[in-house]
């Protein structure tokens, strides 16, 4: 899944290690969402959007997700 996190930290001078110990999980885990190797659960998602004060949708795109 494709998201905005990177351009988001970058912006604000933010490394993975910061942002991952403001939402509670790893450095490891944020790099394999920018990579698109991991989809973070609801609830990170959650944190990751709450944190840089923007709703899911404008962190996280989920436009290629299949319908059910």
């Amino acid at each position: 899944m494709k998201t905005r996190i990177k351009e988001l930290r970058k912006a604000r001078k933010l490394s993975q290690e910061e942002l991952a110990n403001a939402v509670g999980t790893t450095r490891q885990t944020i790099t394999s969402i920018e990579v698109e190797k991991y989809t973070a659960s609801l609830m990170l998602a959650y944190k990751i959007a709450h944190y840089f004060g923007l709703p899911i949708e404008e962190v996280f795109d989920f436009s290629e997700m299949e319908e059910i």
